[in-house]
């Protein structure tokens, strides 16, 4: 099968007729997310990002569904309560770019249509840009107080807690020229985004921040085989939509792509990230998280160099907040905020 754009948008047009009769409360359909790129494709694989608004809740809140072995649907519920404060979403750091930059199939009642036009409205405006810049490094900010203070020894929620801080404080760089990142692109494309601010050396920072120092191409290559242990051990009626088994080589083969490509360490986030999703739902003694516990040692994101690297992320967040402050007054942000 030929994949495109085209053939994709197509795809996720006639899956909207489909499941219309569906739900009769569905008040609008968008999509997001890479098939409105030029190049939604990741290793030959990608997916279609759907969110459904309906006027009440409904039970499942994300589900999967494989079409072949190349593309599946990803497809949110949203209840329309969650949409009632619009102008408040232009500060949200995930959800206001999310409709921004979404393109909508499905709206009788033009009900997404206002949303987005609110959310648009002065968007850009550089006070609204910090501000959900801000927000992602605050949060990030945040959590390094709790590891800071940690006084056991790291485990696996301390290690998803980090890789947590390191998504929001990188988002923080990356809001000020787009959309959050997403998990398979997460470093591929922080390099241009941070490029583009006039702060390249962020990119090898962050890598720093992963452990990426210590790994290499074959490194990553021989890891691939206990990162689909444990995600194949995962029982099937536990895992999330996130680790459903029909993403398993979406997930695969973007590695294989990225450790091919001459960037191998941008394989390091997504692989780091699903893995760690994986071991949470496996017993501590499972044999199928071995594997991933000597890959964390060796990262020094478990162990005695834990430490060492929350040391290196509040150095880093430092050098993010002044890129904000920087980014504001260039820009004339604060005067905006203090005076409009």
């Amino acid at each position: 099968m030929r994949i495109t754009p085209a053939t994709l948008l197509k795809i996720a047009r006639d899956t909207v007729t489909l499941r219309e009769r569906q739900y009769p409360a569905l008040l609008a359909v968008y999509l997001h997310g890479s098939v409105l790129e030029d190049k939604p494709l990741l290793g030959g694989t990608t997916d279609i990002d759907l969110f459904f608004v309906h006027i009440n809740e409904v039970e499942e809140r994300r589900e999967i569904d494989r079409l072949t072995d190349e593309v599946h649907l990803d497809i949110s519920h949203h209840c329309s309560s969650e949409y009632r404060r619009t102008l408040e979403m232009r500060l949200h750091p995930w959800l206001g770019p999310t409709i921004f930059s979404a393109k909508i199939l499905y709206d009788p009642q033009h009900f997404m249509d206002l949303v987005q036009a609110n959310v648009r409205g002065q968007f850009d405006r550089p006070d609204y840009v910090l501000e959900r810049a801000r927000n992602q490094a605050e949060n990030a900010r945040q959590m390094w107080f709790t590891m800071y203070n940690l006084a056991s020894e790291p485990d696996l929620d301390e290690v998803v807690l980090y890789l947590k801080a390191v998504e929001h404080v990188a988002n923080a760089v990356t809001s000020l020229k787009g959309a959050p990142l997403t998990e398979r692109r997460f470093t591929l494309n922080f390099a241009a985004r941070a490029e583009g601010i006039g702060k390249a050396g962020l990119y090898p920072g962050l890598l720093g921040l992963l452990g990426g120092p210590n790994v290499d191409a074959e490194m990553l290559t021989g890891w691939l085989a206990p990162w689909q242990e444990a995600y194949a051990s995962v029982p099937p009626e536990d895992a999330p939509p996130r680790l459903h088994l029909d993403r398993k080589d979406y997930y695969m083969r973007a590695f294989e792509a990225l450790i091919g490509s001459g960037q191998p360490l941008d394989a390091l986030w997504p692989m780091l990230r699903t893995w760690c999703r994986a071991v949470s739902f496996l017993p501590k003694d499972d044999s199928n998280t071995d594997g991933w516990r000597e890959v964390l040692l060796h990262l020094g994101l478990l162990g005695a160099g834990f430490k060492g690297r929350v040391a290196a992320l509040d150095a880093y967040l430092d050098m993010v907040e002044e890129t904000l402050d920087e980014w504001g007054r260039s820009s004339g942000a604060e005067y905006e905020h203090e005076y409009l």
